[in-house]
């Protein structure tokens, strides 16, 4: 594993594809929300895709969606969802580690051609590491910060579970009205935090991260980060 901070947009796919390689990208949401899952997809794109992909963070809503609904059309893909009761008993790290490999396997387990096919696993930021018996000889398992940006494999797993677990919060708040979860996705703004103070937290929110709430101001605990 190796992990390079510096190289040309789409590198790994244009020296995959022109060798008739795959590409396997990488990448999560939700990883510093109050309340909701962690959603992790993984994405396998066509070979040669000219499809504009950027990251999610972005795109417009309707521009995700768009792109999303090419992505599941034409590529080969798969989610992982962990939630905030196991977020909580393992931490948002190795929660997070632990469902890009469940991602990863997954797909792996579902592609339609020989899995020796992909050269490269990229993965946005995260040091993943991936159990023997998933791996092949020519497999590289590459990550670097700003993957979305750089990648086009990572960009479309960033787009898959970006809307993913939006339609998740979006039920949720059906389920558990009165915090507004449909708009905010769970995210620690200045209204989900006044409404936490006002209600207490819910049965989906992550108790590890509402350390620190008074009258004043919210304190998250270590374990969550600024990545969406």
């Amino acid at each position: 594993m190796t992990k390079i901070l510096k190289f040309p947009k789409n590198y790994f796919e244009k020296q995959a594809w022109e060798n008739k390689f795959y590409v396997c990208g990488i990448d999560e949401v939700g990883r510093g929300c109050l309340a909701g899952p962690l959603v992790v997809a993984a994405v396998i794109l066509p070979q040669h895709t000219s499809y504009s992909l950027k990251d999610s963070k972005i795109l417009t809503e309707s521009e995700r969606e768009t792109a999303y609904q090419w992505i599941t059309q034409n590529a080969w893909y798969s989610t992982a969802i962990l939630s905030h009761d196991i977020i909580d008993k393992i931490n948002i790290y190795q929660a997070t580690l632990r469902a890009m490999k469940k991602a990863f396997i997954q797909l792996i387990e579902a592609l339609p051609f020989d899995f020796e096919l992909i050269k490269y696993l990229v993965v946005d930021a995260m040091p993943l590491q991936i159990d023997l018996a998933y791996m092949h000889s020519q497999l590289e398992t590459h990550y670097f910060p700003y993957g979305e940006s750089i990648s086009k494999s990572i960009a479309a797993a960033s787009i898959v579970a970006k809307v993913t677990r939006d339609q998740l919060m979006v039920k949720i708040d059906d389920v558990i009205p009165g915090f507004n979860l449909a708009q905010h996705k769970g995210y620690g703004t200045r209204e989900h935090i006044n409404l936490i103070k006002q209600k207490g937290s819910s049965l989906i929110h992550r108790k590890s991260f509402l350390e620190g709430i008074n009258k004043n101001e919210l304190e998250l605990t270590k374990q969550q980060n600024i990545f969406v």
